[in-house]
This record gives C-alpha cells, structure tokens and sequence, in this order.
C-alpha cells in the first residue's frame, strides 16, 4: 500500500485527538522512531503533518490497520 506524505489543511483535521506523534505511534507499533519514519517516507503506512508546525502525525486507525495487516501476514507466512 503505497500512500505518499500529505499535508492537512485546517479544515480536514478536525479532531487532533484521533492522531499521535511519531513517538506514541512507535511506541503503539513496539518499532524504533527511525523505522516508523522510513516505514511512512516509503508509503508502507500513511502519515499526515500538523498544519501548524509541520510534525509528523499517525493517525491511530491507520496504525491499528497496519498491525492487524502485519499480524495476518505473519500468521500466512509461517
């Protein structure tokens, strides 16, 4: 699934709450910051900027959706 980068305008995030930094995101996945950065700049999952100042924002449906998709893959690849 390759989703690039996109910035929000104002408008389209209305709730902040359903979104978390790059540190709660990597601390949701059990990954390092690093590799959750990589993971995004290579569209393996979406992330969104804060219109505001620009920081990196996961939002928490997409990272429950990547670990039930990393989680199937490893139970079909055992």
């Amino acid at each position: 699934m390759k989703t690039s980068p996109m910035a929000l305008g104002p408008n389209r995030m209305k709730n902040l709450s359903e979104y978390v930094k790059t540190a709660e995101a990597a601390q949701i996945l059990g990954v390092a910051q690093n590799t959750l950065r990589k993971w995004a700049e290579q569209g393996d999952i979406p992330v969104h900027r804060n219109p505001a100042n620009g920081y990196r924002l996961f939002k928490r449906e997409d990272l429950m959706r990547f670990l039930k998709k990393i989680d199937q893959s490893s139970k079909s690849g055992s």
